[in-house]
């Protein structure tokens, strides 16, 4: 199969509509990552993302609607603080987890039953969805443990042959996926942390609990089950104050004849003076947009990322902490331990 890279455009757009009104599956922007998207109704054509990715079949999928969708026709909206929250963070990275009304296949929400919901706002999402009048369900896409994609290029890297379109809207801003909120309950929790953090979400709920994930649970959301967001070499993570032994475990392996790198954010570049670096950047925002991207640049440069974790915590650092968790292993005397 001979999958096409095309610019967003009106063309492009309708061909997109055709392949998934079709059964057939489309990569597509959002402002967090790139999307594997099928219509949400049509059980075979879910099969195909789980196939493309590899992707465990318990790992049930967000459906993405446009900002006009009634989203009460795929579930129930039972409390008013996901109203509020709707009028507050959507179109945005936020995921709301509903009791489903069953329109979206069993397929894409692995037998369970509620739905993850989102409306994204990227333009190019927007004008897909908008064409194709269809819940378009999506992880993001590319094959399945690997760093996720922000760009179409990362896209066509993992999944060149497996899908005929993606659509190429540019780098993803957000950089991480989605916080996903269970709204079913009488306090909202979070799934999975994101852009959108605690702080934000109980000012407008009035409060906001952080779910434990424990054995037994129910799986509604995806990015809680797996290991995920890995490169594809060895990846150690240091924490914030331990960038000696970062440094001398660097040094070891480029004596070695290894390509190392390290991977921090902007303040601490000065403890690596003299070695190659990939600067995450300043804040916790922009460490979040830069984070995949610098991953799988780190992957393409070198057979050992040493990742340093960032000193912030709280807020939108929570969402690069559970990423940079599952992506790089903890590194301790001797090895690797997770």
């Amino acid at each position: 199969m001979e999958t096409k890279i095309l610019p967003v455009t009106d063309e492009s757009v309708a061909l997109a509509k055709e392949i998934l009104l079709g059964g057939g599956l489309v990569a597509f922007p959002t402002e967090t990552v790139y999307g594997l998207g099928a219509d949400g109704t049509n059980g075979d054509a879910v099969k195909k993302i789980y196939e493309a990715k590899g992707r465990p079949a318990d790992n049930p999928l967000i459906a993405h609607v446009h900002p006009d969708f009634d989203i009460g026709k795929l579930v129930y909206v039972e409390n008013d603080y996901a109203l509020r929250l709707k009028e507050a963070f959507m179109p945005g990275p936020l995921t709301m987890v509903f009791y489903s009304r069953g329109v979206v296949c069993k397929e894409a929400v692995c037998g369970g039953d509620t739905l993850a919901v989102r409306i994204p706002r990227h333009a190019g999402a927007q004008k897909l969805l908008r064409a194709a009048k269809i819940p378009v369900v999506a992880p993001s896409a590319n094959v399945s443990k690997h760093v996720s994609p922000v760009t179409a290029q990362h896209v066509f890297d993992d999944l060149a042959g497996k899908i005929p379109l993606i659509l190429d809207g540019g780098k993803s801003d957000g950089g991480i996926e989605s916080t996903v909120l269970d709204v079913t309950e009488k306090v909202p929790r979070i799934l999975r942390a994101g852009l959108i953090t605690r702080e934000m979400i109980a000012a407008v709920a009035g409060d906001c609990e952080i779910a434990a994930h424990l054995p037994g649970d129910k799986i509604r959301s995806p990015g809680v089950k797996y290991r995920r967001y890995m490169p594809r070499c060895k990846t150690a993570r240091f924490c914030a104050e331990d960038t000696a032994r970062a440094a001398a475990l660097y040094d070891r392996a480029a004596e070695e004849g290894k390509k190392p790198v390290i991977l921090c954010e902007s303040g601490a570049k000065a403890r690596f003076a003299g070695r190659e670096i990939i600067d995450l950047g300043g804040s916790g925002e922009e460490i979040a947009s830069n984070l995949f991207a610098a991953l799988r640049e780190g992957e393409r440069r070198a057979d050992l990322i040493i990742a340093i974790e960032p000193a912030g915590r709280g807020g939108v650092y929570d969402g690069v902490m559970n990423r940079l968790c599952k992506a790089a292993e903890k590194y301790e005397e001797g090895g690797f331990s997770h």
